[in-house]
């Protein structure tokens, strides 16, 4: 993906050039211990300061070919869940996964339900 600052460099507006590269949420609090109530992520890069013990967030119900970028940065280890109906790697619909602390991962959906995520080392 272009970086915002080569995007203005080739001529675009900062605004043009951020919505291309997406938004980023520096500051995000995980809450909620099940799909429900878990807290709704709102850009394409999330940063999760505060994680409570079970607390979760859950994906946006986007296009296909969407991806968002979750970095844990709280002190637990955080659930991070499909949108309604929808279904990460084998796991079972509307099942979360773990994402550990200082861990990232890289969340693409491909169809109407199914996601793929790719977990940092």
């Amino acid at each position: 993906m272009t970086a915002a600052f080569d995007a203005m460099k080739g001529g675009l507006s900062a605004g043009t050039a951020r919505a291309i590269n997406g938004q980023v949420n520096s500051a995000i609090s995980a809450a909620g211990t099940t799909q429900g109530t878990a807290t709704a992520l709102t850009a394409s890069d999330n940063v999760v300061t505060t994680a409570a013990a079970s607390s979760g967030v859950i994906l946006p119900n986007s296009e296909i070919g969407d991806e968002y970028n979750i970095l844990n940065l709280g002190a637990n280890a955080v659930t991070v869940y499909p949108p309604t109906s929808g279904q990460v790697n084998a796991l079972s619909a509307n099942t979360g996964f773990q994402l550990a602390t200082n861990t990232a991962v890289k969340v693409k959906k491909f169809t109407a339900t199914r996601w793929m995520a790719f977990l940092s080392a």
